[in-house]
């Protein structure tokens, strides 16, 4: 689910293409908009505190053929949750348009792990070591 709830609309779009998959779903809950508090860590492991708020969106929705789908994206675009919500379903089906989805799903986490790859290395790129010598006699 975190593979689709970062992926992009126009990933979830060609991956919905290229499935081919029936969309026949009812609404359990519309895509709403909303806040979510974000809560953090001082350096990763010290005492929580709260961050901020961010925007999400989520919905819910069940399949034709009963499965369920859910969905919770950053952000506020009601057709990539809607999209995301529909590849959750279809993951927990037992036939091969499961088996086809989950090769496009592990597709779309290689591919954001090499922009993740590739902004970490950018970002190393620009790393500057600062270190500091002091002059003088030592106390001795």
């Amino acid at each position: 689910m975190a593979t689709l709830a970062r992926a992009t609309r126009e990933e979830l779009e060609q991956a919905y293409a290229d499935l081919a998959a029936n969309a026949d779903f009812r609404w359990l809950r519309m895509p709403e908009s909303g806040l979510s508090l974000v809560r953090g860590r001082a350096g990763g492991t010290g005492s929580l505190f709260n961050l901020g708020e961010v925007t999400m969106t989520r919905c819910a929705l069940k399949m034709a053929d009963g499965t369920t789908g859910f969905a919770f994206i950053l952000g506020r675009d009601e057709r990539r949750a809607e999209l995301a919500a529909v590849f959750d379903a279809v993951l927990q089906r037992t036939d091969d348009k499961a088996a086809q989805a989950l090769q496009l799903v592990a597709e779309m986490g290689r591919s954001q792990a090499e922009r993740r790859e590739f902004k970490s290395r950018r970002a190393a790129s620009t790393k500057v070591n600062f270190f500091a010598m002091t002059r003088g006699m030592s106390p001795e």
